[in-house]
């Protein structure tokens, strides 16, 4: 028989996979459902026009081992338009299956009954959920991304569960003693031996730069505006500038006609520079988004290099660019990123699904990466834990995000170290959304010095409710 001393030698020589955890937890009911928003102005990119939203909410029910229960909210745009940009089934039809899809998800999480910290949960639920979505009934395949928009609530709901049963914000639950194993098990070999705590901030940033998106339809001056609308927002870029004290411009462009491409830069330049100079702001920064419409790499270096002839100031202020060319890594392994990003950091967006795909764009020559929420949480934090071991740039982009999903997502950015930034599109397209948050986290959606207050998302959970 085993003495005391020597069977808790034992627990510790012992594996931690078979070491139970007093804080896991498991599933005990999943519920859906949806949201839908039309939007005050539309919005194109990547040559599609938005103007409306589904948002998919799911709530989770969880238990820990000790028999306490607590309630996840989780909450995403269905982004069918950018996470399945399909001619044939256009908006209608993927936004259906998308939905058909949901309810599959929901059915596959409701009967995972193992428990676990949610990092653990995902890695097993992530691939029921891929291989689901594959076998859907659709007139086109469901693109991978698509499935992690749609399971992206679903995980988001884990999160926030578990965080609450722990009574504190989810961030300060993802060290060894909530999560003992280390990310070799999700990352594979060259990760053994680090853990997720070492690439997670506990706290959030107190508070971070917005960045404002100026849409490829968006007003840039007052002669740009057929007919205002009147509803008491800006409407031109100056006047959202002065609205919200921007410094930072995302600027949405087409991919498909360079020199509407550099003038559009050009022009955004120019508003910026009087504005700002009115203001007294000194330092002010810009990001290129060509949701992968631009046909090859030299297309991006003669639009980058036309700006920094003519605007060699306006180019200083290109923070980054996001994925300029095909989703397809594979498919067009031509595209490599070495010489455009020794002009700016290159960051990948739509091609980012899992760990191959960040190191295949490593190969090819990206130099960051552009972390989503709508990708769901654990997947965001593995890949920020591998890029940041990479030194790759990193930042966090939206989806459109209103309400909790946008709580969501800043609470992402503000934990994760490097991201500099956070991107919030709701409050110009879909303002409605935002009204019944507005009071709870008024630094979150009332902004008026450029900066939205991370600070206040501190509550259990992802914060939100």
């Amino acid at each position: 028989m085993l003495t005391r001393r020597e069977f808790q030698a034992a627990l510790l020589a012992a594996p931690q996979a078979l070491i139970t955890n007093p804080l896991d937890m498991r599933i005990e009911s999943v519920e859906t459902s949806e949201e839908s928003y039309t939007y005050r102005t539309p919005i194109k990119f990547g040559g599609s026009v938005v103007d409306r939203v589904t948002l998919l909410n799911v709530r989770i029910r969880a238990r820990n081992r000790a028999g306490r229960e607590a309630e996840g909210f989780g909450s995403m745009p269905l982004g069918n338009i950018w996470s399945w940009p399909s001619r044939r089934l256009g908006y209608d039809g993927t936004l259906a299956v998308m939905q058909r899809l949901a309810a599959r998800l929901r059915e596959i999480t409701a009967q995972m009954r193992d428990y676990g910290h949610p990092i653990e949960l995902n890695h097993h639920l992530e691939p029921a959920w891929l291989r689901t979505g594959a076998e859907m009934d659709s007139p086109e395949p469901v693109p991978k991304l698509a499935v992690l928009v749609t399971a992206s609530p679903f995980d988001a709901a884990l999160h926030d569960a578990y965080g609450k049963l722990c009574g504190e914000s989810v961030y300060h639950c993802y060290t060894r003693r909530h999560l003992r194993e280390d990310l070799g098990r999700y990352l594979g070999p060259e990760f053994r031996g680090l853990h997720l705590e070492r690439f997670v901030l506990r706290d959030p940033k107190p508070r971070m730069p917005l960045y404002h998106l100026v849409g490829a339809l968006d007003p840039i001056f007052d002669s740009d505006i057929r007919k205002r609308l009147n509803d008491g927002l800006p409407e031109t870029l100056a006047e959202w500038i002065d609205y919200n004290g921007l410094t930072h411009l995302k600027i949405k462009l087409n991919g498909d006609d360079l020199a509407w491409d550099r003038d559009r830069i050009l022009a955004v330049d120019r508003c910026a520079s009087e504005t700002m100079r009115r203001r007294g702001t000194r330092q002010w920064f810009y990001s290129l988004d060509f949701n992968e419409r631009c046909p090859n790499v030299d297309y991006l270096l003669g639009v980058l290099r036309q700006v920094r002839e003519k605007s060699p100031a306006g180019f200083q202020r290109i923070q980054y660019v996001e994925q300029p060319t095909h989703r397809d890594l594979r498919a067009h392994r031509e595209n490599v990123m070495h010489e455009a990003a020794k002009l700016r950091p290159v960051v990948i967006d739509e091609s980012l699904t899992d760990l191959e795909s960040l190191r295949l764009a490593r190969e090819m020559g990206y130099t960051g990466a552009a972390l989503k929420a709508c990708k769901g949480q654990a997947q965001a934090l593995l890949m920020a834990a591998a890029a940041q071991q990479w030194k790759m740039f990193l930042c966090v982009q939206d989806l459109t995000c209103p309400g909790a999903s946008l709580i969501h997502s800043a609470g992402l950015a503000a934990h994760v170290p490097g991201v500099a930034a956070i991107e919030a599109n709701a409050r110009q397209y879909v303002p409605a959304a935002n009204k019944d948050w507005e009071a709870k986290f008024p630094g979150i959606f009332r902004i008026r010095d450029g900066n939205m207050r991370t600070g206040e998302i501190t509550g259990p959970g992802l914060g939100a409710v």
